[in-house]
């Protein structure tokens, strides 16, 4: 057995004996590391064996172990990594600022479901043969998926996709280059203003976090009520209700669903409601609560802006056969206000695109949109005029 093994099986049964929380009480934690490190390097000695020559790394090692995610938490430490997945437990890779590679990390099939174990410890969510995926939050914001064999071939796959802290301002995405000051400007002076903005884009485009930095413009002066599966959005403020849906029991009971959440977020006396991914059937209940004077907020895939929009004229007819889309265009075109789409290049910067103001009216069955920044030459000027923003927010 490797030494930071042993030793990490002797720290967690001391502290097990003594009551001793490692997360709580970390200073205990790390004195209790400490002396077991020294104790294997005395005992080393005596007998002649191996010592661990950097006690303080050894101690790091064994404290991750204990109190945090293993092998991967490093790779969870790292500012500069945005995403670790697993394809098995000899398949690990990370992303950093969009671009993928792997990394030189071995693990165990009885390491990787200890993993996700501990992992899902305090989510109250689980993964079995019965339920073979799963989403969860982890203490730091992150989202974990998970899917286990015989869903997948082979071992078991793990994603766990972070939400870096410097990246949750819209100050923060000009300085990265994400979109200009005058875009941030605009769309900050949006939100304040009780505007409906939806953020658009592909997998990995940063929807999220550009979703997030607009929220925390505008949530000093707004209650804001999150609706999400798992939580991801990171935001802080003097009056914000995050909401969460919940899995069924193992009886079937029990579950809570985002068109449920969306329900009960209106009886919270919002003065915006979010909701953090739109993909089926609550998008009904969204388009219902936006035509209730409620401003609002979304995430939605798409490929383009307007295909956004056409989307969300779609996804409420997943709801049931009365509902008509000749109800939903003019709803929706009376409820939004902007799209803002999201791209991810082939060098994995992240950006946005292009910002769709709506018009608010419907000719031959079409939401009418006029694109106010970038479009579809990938420009990076803003191009537009006080008069054609009145209708979202005011003049810059």
């Amino acid at each position: 057995m490797q030494p930071t093994v042993l030793v990490s099986e002797r720290v967690r049964q001391r502290l097990r004996a003594e009551g001793t929380d490692p997360t709580l009480d970390a200073e205990t934690a790390h004195g209790v590391a400490l002396a077991e490190v020294r104790r294997f390097n005395d005992a080393a000695l005596a007998r002649g064996g191996t010592l661990i020559d950097d006690e303080a790394g050894c101690v790091r090692d064994v404290l991750a172990a204990v109190n945090g995610f293993g092998a991967l938490q490093p790779l969870l430490d790292d500012p500069e990594i945005e995403e670790v997945w697993l394809n098995g437990p000899d398949s690990v890779h990370v992303a950093r600022r969009g671009v993928a590679q792997r990394v030189d990390l071995h693990l165990t099939e009885s390491q990787v479901r200890d993993l996700v174990e501990r992992m899902l410890q305090s989510t109250g969510r689980r993964v079995d043969i019965s339920r073979p995926f799963v989403d969860a939050s982890l203490p730091d914001g992150s989202r974990l998926h998970v899917a286990i064999a015989d869903v997948v071939r082979g071992s078991w796959s793990v994603n766990i996709r972070k939400f870096l802290p410097r990246y949750r301002t819209l100050d923060a995405l000009v300085s990265d280059g994400a979109l200009t000051a005058d875009l941030a400007d605009f769309l900050g002076m949006s939100m304040r203003a009780g505007k409906t903005v939806i953020v658009s884009g592909a997998t990995h485009a940063g929807k999220t976090t550009v979703l997030g930095a607009l929220l925390a413009s505008c949530v000093e002066v707004q209650r804001v009520i999150t609706v999400e599966e798992t939580f991801e959005l990171a935001v802080t403020g003097p009056d914000v209700v995050a909401l969460q849906s919940r899995q069924a029991s193992l009886e079937g009971t029990g579950e809570i669903s985002l068109r449920r959440l969306v329900k009960e977020a209106l009886r919270m006396r919002p003065d915006r409601l979010v909701v953090g991914e739109v993909r089926d059937a609550e998008a009904l209940d969204l388009v219902l609560a936006l035509n209730t004077g409620v401003p609002g907020a979304a995430t939605v895939h798409a490929n383009s802006a307007r295909d956004a929009l056409e989307k969300l004229t779609l996804l409420p007819l997943l709801a049931g056969r009365n509902i008509e889309r000749s109800f939903l265009v003019p709803a929706l075109a009376g409820a939004v206000d902007l799209v803002v789409h999201c791209e991810r290049d082939g060098s994995g910067v992240r950006r946005v695109r292009e910002v769709l103001a709506l018009t608010g009216e419907v000719v031959d069955g079409q939401i009418t949109a006029r694109s106010v920044y970038g479009g579809a030459d990938g420009a990076r000027t803003a191009t537009w005029r006080r008069a054609d923003l009145r209708r979202v927010g005011g003049a810059l």
